[in-house]
């Protein structure tokens, strides 16, 4: 889809100018490509019909510069846009100016068409891969977005992208074995019953994991090993305090003997 817009080459840089711009209620952009960047003042009105109309596609953009010193009219991409998470209000939008003549590289939305699959209608699961497509294309052969018919899908059946019909002038840039949709069957009562039954806990009597009991026996050596070690500690500090009694002991029977006289 193409759009009009009409914006205003502006002179002023910085932070200090993007936030005045904002406070006057325009939108700061960029143009940027084709071997110039240029500064933009945007109106929001315009700018939010695009991202509305474009619902999540890519914009293809009729640009009307004002105040520019060459080419006025100019074609470009709506490549980023920022959003102020509290207010919803467009804080900057980047533009990317681009040549009818050469091929660009976008992603567009995926449509799945058809109706409800066959296999949903089963009970299956409709599991919905790619929501975009990854292309290749001449600007004016940007589609808005691609569709897929998935309504002959029966349970267990799915489509890759080498499977989707390829379109005239659009190259596909993604993996062709990647699974665009698939319809996956329904767990099943009885599968469900072997799930939960499978972490119910053991009978009584049952031997514990061997990693548990291996677990065990180390902690227990683990206990005698300690125990072992803070016995030999006390008999060292014992054995110590030992030789210093009985090296005190000769001093104490000296001092008798000298009263004694």
């Amino acid at each position: 889809m193409k759009f009009e817009l009409a914006v205003t080459v502006r002179e002023k840089t910085g932070k200090g100018a993007a936030r005045q711009l904002r406070r006057d209620g325009k939108v700061p952009g960029v143009l940027y490509g084709q071997g110039e960047c240029l500064l933009l003042t945007i109106e929001p009105d315009s700018l939010v019909k695009i991202l509305k109309a474009q619902a999540g596609g890519a914009a293809l953009v009729s640009l009307t510069l004002s105040g520019a010193k060459s080419k006025p009219n100019r074609t470009a991409l709506l490549r980023d846009f920022q959003v102020d998470p509290v207010e919803g209000n467009v804080l900057h939008a980047d533009l990317f100016e681009i040549s009818m003549n050469k091929p660009i590289r976008v992603k567009v939305p995926l449509h799945l068409t058809g109706g409800m699959p066959a296999g949903v209608k089963e009970g299956g699961i409709l599991h919905h891969n790619m929501r975009e497509l990854h292309i290749e294309c001449l600007p004016a052969a940007l589609p808005d977005f691609i569709e897929v018919d998935a309504s002959g899908l029966n349970i267990a059946q799915g489509l890759h992208l080498k499977d989707v019909a390829t379109r005239e002038g659009i190259r596909y840039l993604d993996d062709p074995e990647q699974m665009v949709v698939s319809v996956a069957a329904p767990m099943t009562e009885a599968k469900l019953e072997s799930l939960l039954a499978s972490g119910v806990a053991a009978p009584e009597g049952a031997k514990e994991p061997e990693v548990a009991t291996k677990g065990k026996v180390a902690g227990e050596a683990a206990e005698g090993g300690d125990a072992a070690k803070a016995g030999a500690t006390a008999a060292v500090a014992d054995a110590k305090g030992g030789e210093k009694k009985g090296a005190a002991a000769p001093k104490a029977e000296k001092k008798e003997a000298e009263k004694k006289k």
